[in-house]
């Protein structure tokens, strides 16, 4: 059938109709690699009671903002969604669907202007996971789209120089050597110059054969300051996976132009090398002073900006390893707490009255019980860092339902060729 892309959604379809029933509007229809505007020769492949997923098998009027891709395993890989697309386009396409969202979850329509910050659309990416297969042959890539089964990859063009080097590294020495069944998941973490590499490795090998593997990583490149082994990737709520081995250090020093910080192999970090430095900056701005509450704090990505403006704040992390990373981090006029933000709030109602509290969620967003502790804290100002718009405006809406407005909107490109939009709303009361 010919179908028409009406937009494209979050999670980087595009949105057609198949032809309209008895009672009107045709059923929806997903299509990926798609653009607005086009029409193509599209293939249904499945149909649910509310809506029908297809497939584009040829584009018959293109959208002139269609490109060629940048990345050989696009459309075959499911890490990247948007590389037909050329970049000034995903950045509106992100826009809308932001405001789109914020239309019809929240219920809001934006007073002020959403300021867009990009970000350069290649090798921005400072962490990066693979799978391994070392049976029947040695093979490191993605998942292919929409499955569970392995796609081999000899490079990754949004990950950094560095990582794309320890790629091909990696694949001369699974050519080379018996890996056996030591890795079966490997991740690379570079720091800000993209100098200095953190491997951290998952597999079910013993510690002998672990310890092993961790010292022949060590030797992959130069650049490589450590390697962690751990257990494997399979871990219960809020619980660390066990560790293995370890050659050389377990965390660098990530130095930007506003802070240094430590971290960890397994802390949390934003991912983007280039705008780190932008979106503290986004976030830590104010001009109000006295007590900042950082919530969901990470090794303390914003409170150790934060910390410079306010006269005392408070970090709030669950993770062992991103606390171990806060609490190294923390200056003077910083206190650290591991606890989850729930179980936080819950503890300091009424004896804790805060200036601004700023909150970085998982992409689940906040807990129904955290936005009526926000609520009932009353900081008279709140700013919500997002990484997920449907999970951001179901939030938003409680929060604006007690009293609070919109100040600022910030939609920050963390995720160039993907469909992923990072945000940041400073909120007042």
């Amino acid at each position: 059938m010919q179908a028409t892309i009406e937009k494209l959604i979050y999670g980087g379809d595009g949105l057609a109709r198949l032809p309209a029933d008895q009672r009107g509007r045709g059923k929806a229809m997903f299509l990926p690699f798609v653009l607005d505007g086009e029409t193509v020769e599209a293939t249904l492949l499945e149909q649910k009671p509310g809506f029908a997923r297809g497939r584009a098998e040829r584009v018959v009027e293109a959208s002139p903002h269609r490109i060629e891709p940048g990345c050989p395993y696009f459309q075959r890989c499911g890490g990247c969604h948007y590389q037909h697309i050329d970049y000034e386009h995903q950045l509106k396409i992100k826009a809308d669907i932001l405001k789109e969202n914020l239309r019809r979850i929240a219920k809001l329509e934006l007073g002020t202007e959403l300021k867009i910050h990009p970000s350069p659309p290649w090798n921005y990416r400072n962490r990066t996971r693979l799978r391994v297969q070392t049976t029947p042959e040695f093979a490191l890539g993605y998942y292919k789209y929409n499955s569970h089964q392995l796609l081999a990859v000899q490079e990754c063009p949004i990950s950094s120089p560095l990582i794309n080097r320890a790629i091909a590294a990696l694949w001369q020495m699974g050519r080379e050597r018996e890996l056996k069944d030591a890795i079966q998941e490997i991740e690379f973490f570079v720091n800000a110059d993209d100098s200095q590499l953190l491997i951290k490795v998952y597999g079910a090998a013993s510690p002998t054969t672990a310890q092993r593997t961790a010292d022949e990583l060590h030797k992959m490149l130069p650049e490589v300051a450590g390697v962690v082994a751990l257990k494997d990737r399979q871990r219960l709520a809020n619980s660390e996976p066990e560790r293995l081995a370890l050659r050389g250090a377990a965390e660098f020093a990530y130095q930007t132009e506003r802070a240094s910080y430590r971290v960890s192999a397994g802390s949390f970090f934003q991912v983007n090398r280039y705008l780190t430095d932008e979106l503290v900056g986004i976030v830590t701005t104010s001009d109000v002073r006295g007590t900042a509450l950082d919530l969901y704090a990470g090794v303390g990505f914003f409170s150790s900006v934060l910390n410079r403006e306010f006269e005392r704040v408070i970090a709030v992390e669950s993770s062992p390893t991103s606390y171990a990373d806060l609490l190294y981090n923390s200056p003077a006029n910083m206190k650290a707490i591991r606890a989850t933000t729930e179980q936080y709030l819950k503890n300091v109602m009424g004896k804790l009255h805060p200036d601004l509290v700023v909150v970085d969620p998982p992409r689940s967003g906040l807990a129904a019980s955290v936005v009526q502790c926000l609520v009932t804290l009353g900081a008279p100002r709140i700013t919500y860092v997002s990484c997920d718009p449907a999970t951001l405006s179901r939030d938003l809406g409680g929060l604006l339902k007690s009293g609070y407005r919109v100040e600022q909107a910030h939609l920050v490109d963390l995720f160039p060729q993907t469909y992923h939009l990072e945000s940041v709303f400073h909120l007042v009361r």
